[in-house]
């Protein structure tokens, strides 16, 4: 099963945070990088970057290389924002989900056929509700 990583998720995986992942997660992680099916979003990589920037998240070198180094040591690859997943995105309704970069990530995990792996509770509302993107609860 592939996996989409929200930006949180993918920090916690790479920055060791084995308290807030899950233990289903962290297993469902290690099977989806054994299969190279471990998918990062450009949206991903530009909300660590504009954190970094303004200093809500700091790394102990610069954004650049850890987003080399976390892409290389989990196996992940980056999917691509095509115009499919744009269009997509932009017809999920702002109430249903108010955070562009949310809209995005469903998406992407809906382009993908893969399951998001998040512990933002309006995602996984959202999943529960209109069943229309595949999420797995970071968390547990």
């Amino acid at each position: 099963m592939a996996l989409l990583l929200d930006t949180h998720a993918w920090i916690w995986s790479v920055e060791g945070a084995g308290d807030r992942i899950g233990p289903r997660s962290r297993r469902l992680l290690a099977r989806a990088e054994s299969r190279d099916e471990v998918w990062i979003s450009p949206a991903t990589v530009f909300e660590i970057a504009a954190l970094h920037t303004s200093g809500r998240l700091a790394f102990s070198r610069p954004v650049e290389q850890w987003v080399r180094e976390a892409l290389d040591s989990a196996g992940g690859r980056v999917a691509e924002l095509t115009p499919a997943v744009a269009v997509d995105a932009g017809q999920i309704p702002r109430d249903a989900l108010a955070d562009p970069f949310d809209r995005l990530l469903a998406a992407t995990a809906r382009q993908l056929d893969a399951v998001l792996m998040t512990g933002d509770t309006r995602l996984l509302e959202y999943a529960a509700i209109t069943a229309r993107v595949r999420v797995h609860n970071a968390r547990r």
